[in-house]
């Protein structure tokens, strides 16, 4: 009776590690689950990152040429304004 009595108990301590592993594995897979959805959020961030990066370049490389072509414009109508004031200037004669 006394080997039944131990059994009963080993075998209850079992049950209880048996229940603590998978309550472990559980949480560990809510952890991994939970890891790869922030890897996932990270990969996109640093995707949506990228594209704006980029995004950036064109729009700065852009304004850059606007400004260049707003430069030569105002060269060119300041030449224009010139010309126009000799031309009124020489018929006020």
């Amino acid at each position: 009776m006394n080997d039944r009595k131990d059994v009963e108990a080993v075998t209850q301590r079992l049950r209880a590690a048996i229940e603590a592993l998978e309550s472990a594995v559980e949480r560990r897979l809510e952890v991994a689950v939970g890891d790869g959805e922030v890897a996932d959020q990270i990969h996109a961030l640093a995707l949506d990152r990228s594209k704006l990066a980029a995004e950036l370049d064109n729009a700065a490389a852009r304004s850059k040429s606007l400004e260049a072509t707003n430069r030569e414009i105002s060269e060119r109508i300041e030449v224009a304004m010139t010309a126009i004031r000799s031309v009124i200037a020489i018929n006020e004669r």
